[in-house]
């Protein structure tokens, strides 16, 4: 059975961006440390132009194989004019919305996303699943998720979209730490495994 992790980036109050949903703010605590840490263990959470940008488009993927990702984060990569932003991934976006994709690259899943998330955790073989948000996929996906790996900024916004989106009815669901790794810069990445 593959794993589904949430691979998200926060703040220290938890937020993974503001209001708007914009991280950015987030981009300026990716020093050398962090990204050699990236590179080292999750080089294709990178998408595919910031890989050949930084010079490790030839690494493979360590992790995973599949992404997921909500209508707003593809968004982020469509108004820059990218249509596969992972494409050394296998691609899902979910959307009700969004209609025909704009890549043969990439799928849109406008309904049964939950039996489509099962299905790719079912497949044999491969590597895990990589959800990329955002905030309402991941509150709906919540009984799914295996494993969070959360990346938190030294930084509070206060105020923002919270990495589980609000008013979706989620109970208490608890996680096992499985590691810490702090950075000089203050970012701190805390693994989790799902308690079943």
């Amino acid at each position: 059975m593959r794993k589904l992790t949430y691979f998200i980036a926060c703040s220290v109050d938890g937020f993974i961006g503001d209001v708007n949903g914009d991280g950015s703010a987030m981009i300026a605590y990716v020093d050398e440390e962090f990204l050699d840490f990236l590179k080292a263990d999750h080089p294709e959470t990178v998408p595919t132009h910031g890989r050949r940008a930084l010079g490790f488009d030839d690494l493979e993927n360590k992790r995973f194989d599949t992404i997921i990702q909500g209508r707003a984060s593809y968004d982020v990569a469509l108004k820059e004019g990218i249509t596969s932003p992972y494409a050394h991934l296998r691609q899902y976006v979910a959307s009700r919305t969004l209609g025909e994709s704009p890549s043969p690259d990439v799928e849109i899943i406008a309904d049964g996303l939950l039996d489509k998330v099962r299905e790719l955790k079912a497949e044999d073989g491969g590597l895990d699943i990589y959800l990329c948000g955002g905030s309402r996929l991941a509150g709906e996906l919540i009984d799914e998720i295996d494993e969070l790996v959360i990346k938190t900024y030294p930084m509070v916004y206060g105020t923002g979209m919270p990495m589980f989106g609000a008013g979706i009815g989620i109970g208490i669901t608890r996680f096992t730490l499985g590691g810490v790794r702090s950075f000089g810069n203050g970012a701190v990445v805390r693994t989790y495994g799902r308690e079943r």
